[in-house]
């Protein structure tokens, strides 16, 4: 039997929360491969066997290459909500990147300002606010080195295309594996060393604090920098709200 690329982290009536395997499509694209949205639908068709088409709304996404949590909405209500949650950033995003280059600082935060080319699916960074550029705000820290690289926790604060893949390789850091944004080399199955570790928000319906947090995939290099973990979690008066 096939290994399916998710791990079911969060599910009720309202949400599904997935932690997505490397390598997998989150919806469609030109070259027509099999999406995550595609793949959830028909786990939900099957577990409730539910006749018809199944509603399964997209809140937002991750790069192929790239794994951990992705939020999917059950209900049009909860979609609408989740987006808005989204929109206003009442959302903490926490993501781990392995980079070989030490970060110029222990801890900092990034404002670029970054052009997406569609045709070439590459953004190109700029440190003044160049036309047609939309800001980009991230935090960064460094949690400690393993085997010759440096693990960030990255806290995102806009929520731009490839922002952290690119606002990382501009600060002279690519990551592990990301060939597109400047790194040396591509790793096995064309996956980057870029994680969607944690996610925490008030649950659209329930109003209450939703923590996930996604295991990372099966990969002894990535493994060795679970002990760098020190849950850090922000989770006093909802203090992570960006305005």
């Amino acid at each position: 039997m096939k290994k399916k690329p998710f791990q079911v982290i969060y599910e009720d009536n309202h949400l599904l929360i997935v932690n997505k395997e490397p390598g997998i499509l989150v919806q469609g694209d030109r070259t027509g491969d099999t999406t995550l949205l595609t793949v959830l639908k028909e786990y939900i068709k099957e577990k409730y066997n539910k006749p018809g088409e199944v509603f399964l709304g997209l809140v937002h996404r991750l790069d192929r290459p790239v794994s951990g949590l992705v939020v999917f909405a059950r209900t049009s209500k909860a979609l609408e909500r989740m987006n808005e949650i989204f929109r206003k950033r009442q959302v903490q995003k926490t993501y781990w990147a392995v980079v070989r280059q030490k970060p110029p600082k222990t801890t900092d935060r990034l404002v670029n300002w970054l052009v997406k080319d569609e045709q070439k699916n590459q953004v190109t960074v700029y440190e003044y606010e160049a036309p047609n550029s939309q800001r980009a705000e991230l935090s960064y820290r460094v949690l400690g080195r393993i085997n010759e690289h440096y693990l960030l926790e990255v806290t995102p604060v806009t929520g731009r295309p490839h922002q952290i893949r690119s606002q990382l390789a501009h600060m002279g850091c690519p990551i592990r594996g990301d060939v597109k944004y400047g790194y040396d080399r591509a790793v096995a199955d064309k996956k980057i060393y870029l994680h969607a570790r944690r996610l925490y928000f008030l649950h659209p319906v329930k109003k209450e604090p939703l923590i996930c947090k996604a295991a990372l995939p099966a990969d002894p290099f990535w493994e060795e920098f679970l002990e760098l973990d020190d849950e850090n979690y922000k989770d006093k008066n909802m203090d992570f709200i960006f305005g």
